[in-house]
């Protein structure tokens, strides 16, 4: 119970160190100076920069926070550290998304579950690149309790976050969890660099519904890709994405790109039912490319009208999710792309070893390439997508 304590007061003292990092920005130039600036908030858009293309690093299934009160939890939460860290070194992006399950909440046992979140995107955050985030299914789910609590050594005391952390969560401390309205908030408040957003408030429970620019670098007003992130769902409802967000993904997608010009890409976390349909049986005999096909695809619970749409718009290149931790693929499927990221953290199930996918997006012409950087420094499974 102490070890518990002692690593919420860590925690705590940490989101302090954290808030003042999410006032600067620390980058280094080419002569390798580190240089500060005042981050401002961000624009609606992204940019390419000048003569080069534009990476982005997917961090999936990093669930942060889990069981916390033994010894083995925190430890993972160091090595899942260590693995965003090497995938920015070596690939230097200039965009991470974090895609679902950045935390396992019901495994918390605290109110403000921001604590572990802040905790997940520090290492994006101190080397000053921005993100944006959706939700998982354990992000929001509610608290179980463990069977050991029960036993001689008892419920552990609970130990709230400082009231002079970076904070805006509930004032008492309990077991009822952090909501998906909560979490965003906290991220969008308190981290200049963070893009996600809240998304219309006639989609909740569905938070995380929004649309991001990627313009060119001669022109901010002249998009080279729309990036389009959508709630999947789990933890306080149903593992779906309901028509009203596929009506909401038509509306809003004819009212930015009506001729279907610019190429468009799709993040959530739980993949749909028309990736069960793809699924190879056997991976190296087949037209996808990965390394790892180890189970079975975990959809969402019901098909309301999302593929269908993305099936019909010529401008729809791929499609990325997290949630199944032993696949890491990219299979066709009609028109598109249906990909895998890669488990990216050492909390939930899986003992596959661990890494992140990544995008890069080049101008002129327009070309979406991925490929996947694994913890240990190497890379595999290149493949374009925009063919």
């Amino acid at each position: 119970m102490a070890k518990s304590q002692n690593h919420l007061t860590v925690l705590a003292f940490a989101s302090l160190l954290l808030f003042f990092q999410s006032i600067l920005t620390v980058r280094s130039d080419h002569q390798g100076r580190m240089t500060f600036a005042l981050r401002t908030t961000p624009e609606n858009y992204l940019q390419i920069p000048a003569g080069e293309s534009f990476k982005i690093a997917l961090f999936a299934d990093l669930h942060f926070g889990e069981n916390a009160w033994t010894d083995w939890g925190p430890r993972q939460d160091v090595n899942s550290l260590k693995v965003m860290s090497t995938v920015l070194d070596k690939e230097d992006p200039d965009f991470v998304i974090y895609l679902g399950d950045v935390i396992t909440a019901n495994n918390m046992p605290i109110a403000n579950a921001s604590l572990y979140w802040d905790q997940a995107i520090s290492p994006t955050r101190a080397k000053g690149i921005p993100w944006a985030s959706v939700f998982g299914n354990h992000d929001d789910a509610a608290f179980e309790w463990p069977m050991e609590w029960f036993s001689a050594g008892g419920i552990p005391q609970l130990r709230c976050p400082a009231e002079n952390s970076s904070y805006s969560g509930e004032q008492e401390c309990s077991f009822r969890g952090t909501q998906r309205l909560v979490l965003m908030k906290n991220e969008i408040e308190h981290n200049r660099l963070s893009y996600s957003k809240s998304g219309p408030n006639d989609l909740w429970p569905s938070i995380s519904n929004y649309v991001l620019q990627l313009s060119s670098s001669d022109d901010p007003e002249s998009p080279v890709v729309f990036m389009y992130f959508l709630d999947s769902g789990g933890g306080s409802y149903p593992e779906v994405i309901s028509n009203a967000q596929a009506e909401w993904f038509q509306c809003k997608s004819q009212e930015i790109n009506p001729d279907s010009r610019v190429p468009e890409i799709i993040f959530w976390h739980i993949p749909s039912k028309a990736y069960k349909r793809v699924a190879p049986t056997f991976l190296m005999f087949s037209s996808c490319v990965g390394s790892i096909n180890k189970e079975s695809v975990a959809p969402q619970e019901a098909e309301m009208g999302i593929m269908k749409l993305l099936e019909g718009r010529p401008s729809v290149k791929a499609v990325f999710v997290g949630h199944n931790h032993g696949l890491d693929w990219c299979c066709p499927y009609k028109k598109l792309w249906l990909c895998f990221a890669r488990h990216t953290g050492y909390g939930g199930y899986g003992d596959w070893s661990r890494g992140a996918r990544i995008l890069e997006i080049t101008q002129q012409p327009f070309s979406l390439k991925s490929w996947i950087r694994m913890e240990d420094g190497q890379s595999h499974s290149e493949i374009v997508l925009s063919s």
